[in-house]
Parts: C-alpha cells; sequence; structure tokens
C-alpha cells in the first residue's frame, strides 16, 4: 500500500511540473521584435521607387513587428495603406504593434492610421485606442510601451506635456508593472543628430525614473544608435536609456553629420531594420540591411 501511496504521489508530482513547464517556458524564452519607421511611399510616387518590400522580407519568424509611425506616406490615408503598406508590411498586420508619425496626422486624427489598424470606425485594436494611440503589453518578461510622439494640437490628444493624459497614463502604467526590463517606443525621436524638433522630454523624464532599458523611434531616415542617457542627453551607462533610431523601413535615405557625444553609430547609406531579441534581463541588437546594403550593427546589453 504505501509502495503504491508513493507511486502515486510521484505521478501527481511528475504531472504538476509538466502542466507548470510550459508556462515557465514561456515566460523565461526569448523574443525577436523587428522595427523600423518611415516605411511606404504613397501609391502614387514613382520618382523614387520605395523599398518597402525588400525590408518586409526582413520581418519573417518575428515574434513582434513594430512600425515606428510614418509608415505610409504621404498624409497615411487608408486608401494608401491598403494599396501600398498591406502589400508589404501589412502581410504581417496581426502580429504588429504600431505607432503612428507625423505624416499619419496629415489625414485628419490619423483616421487612416486608426481605421487600417484597428479596422473602419473600430474605437481600439492593435493600434490602441482612437485618438490616443498609446497602449502597453509584456512579451518574453519584458514591458513594451507604445507612446504617440504628435503632441501639436493635430495629434494625440491632451498633448505630451507632464500633466497630460498620455503622460499621467504612462506614470501609471509603469507604477503597475513588475517587469524587469522595459522598452518605449514613439516615431519622433528625445535624440537626434538631425533634428531641433525633439519632443517628448516628459515620456523619457518618467521611463528614467523608472529605470527603462531602451527607447526605439522612427522620423529620421537614417540608423542612429546612442549611449545610455539621462534625460538631458548626458551619458550614464550605470542607469541611462539606449536609444536607436530605424527611420529605414523603405522611404529614403538622408545624410547628416553626427552632432551628439553620446552618438556612437550612424549610417544612412542601407535600408534595413532594426533586430532586438529580449531575454530575460539582457537584450541584443541588430541592423539587417535589406536589398543591396552591406551596413551592419549589433550588441547586446543588460538591463538595469
Amino acid at each position: 500500500m504505501r509502495t503504491f501511496l508513493a507511486v502515486a504521489a510521484l505521478c501527481v508530482g511528475v504531472s504538476l511540473a509538466l502542466a507548470s513547464a510550459p508556462q515557465d517556458a514561456r515566460a523565461s524564452r526569448a523574443a525577436v521584435i523587428v522595427a523600423a519607421g518611415d516605411i511606404a511611399c504613397s501609391p502614387a510616387d514613382t520618382t523614387s521607387p520605395c523599398q518597402d518590400q525588400q525590408t518586409a522580407a526582413l520581418l519573417a519568424g518575428a515574434d513582434r513587428v513594430l512600425p515606428l509611425g510614418d509608415n505610409q506616406y504621404e498624409a497615411g490615408a487608408l486608401s494608401d495603406y491598403l494599396n501600398r503598406y498591406d502589400l508589404s508590411w501589412g502581410r504581417y498586420k496581426s502580429n504588429s504593434s504600431p505607432v503612428p508619425g507625423n505624416h499619419e496626422y496629415i489625414t485628419a486624427g490619423a483616421a487612416g492610421y486608426f481605421d487600417y489598424f484597428d479596422g473602419v470606425g473600430a474605437q481600439t485594436g492593435l493600434a490602441g485606442e482612437r485618438n490616443k494611440g498609446y497602449y502597453s503589453y509584456n512579451l518574453a518578461g519584458w514591458h513594451l510601451i507604445a507612446l504617440n510622439a504628435n503632441c501639436g494640437l493635430n495629434g494625440v490628444v491632451g498633448g505630451c506635456t507632464q500633466s497630460s493624459p498620455q503622460m499621467m497614463w504612462l506614470r501609471s502604467d509603469l507604477a503597475n508593472s513588475n517587469a524587469t526590463c522595459t522598452l518605449a517606443y514613439w516615431h519622433q525621436p528625445r535624440f537626434s543628430s538631425m533634428t531641433t524638433n525633439k519632443p517628448m522630454a516628459a515620456a523619457w523624464n518618467l521611463l528614467y525614473a523608472d529605470g527603462a532599458d531602451v527607447v526605439l523611434n522612427g522620423h529620421q531616415h537614417n540608423y542612429e544608435r546612442f549611449a545610455p542617457m539621462t534625460p538631458s542627453g548626458a551619458l550614464d551607462n550605470a542607469a541611462g536609456i539606449r536609444e536607436f533610431i530605424a527611420g529605414t523601413g523603405g522611404a529614403s535615405l538622408s545624410s547628416f553629420p553626427p552632432t551628439y557625444a553620446t552618438s556612437q553609430v550612424e549610417n544612412s547609406t542601407s535600408f534595413g531594420v532594426l533586430k532586438i531579441t529580449l531575454y530575460p534581463l539582457k537584450y541584443t541588437w541588430q541592423f539587417v540591411p535589406s536589398g543591396n546594403g552591406t551596413f551592419t550593427d549589433s550588441g547586446t546589453a543588460r538591463c538595469h
């Protein structure tokens, strides 16, 4: 009898271990995100052929695709999304977590963007709530935050100031997250060697105070990687946020001189995507060129 009970207990223990194993494996496995912005030209643009088909070929196998804004030129109209973006990056739409760019807001309220990703007239979906465009989710133990950097009157309701609805939401979202590693992304970069328009200071302040690790942006039609930075852009290897700009999704490329001491790598010769692999407590990055591009960049870093 004792032998029978011992065997039964052993079987129950094994069953419980097997039942919990898949969930534990999912929580601890690595996940791959692939990101870029400034992607598809207008279907009517024949003077500068886009490379969105070439960059879309690099999206296969990603756990999540992150379109970083200005996903469809020139105005993000739904008809243009359906006639251009949908034929390239749109093949991965169901696996996408996008943010809007300034070109999406040339169409009032970024209606084409929300109609495409959320559904015509839908109030929420892949792109978050209409008139907000910010949301968060967890992936492979990381907390990912999509923000709307269109802070002007025609963009996100309430703007991007410290007291805006978006920043109040971000403060609450960060407080409710228990993830060790955090990645945020939006379109217009806080730091860039190409522009003096640097929004999202309030977002960087909140993310830095919470110990966030990575920020991804588009907007500038090139690739730039920064060392970890404070909210003022100073080097902080211990607690700073590393920013990547990947405006290389296919629309066009623009050259620039590096102007920040914390700018570590820059390139304006290759279209491509930024591939980031999320591990427990660390991440790796790799810029993957498309077509005839030859530029690459890679590295690894630990979470704070």
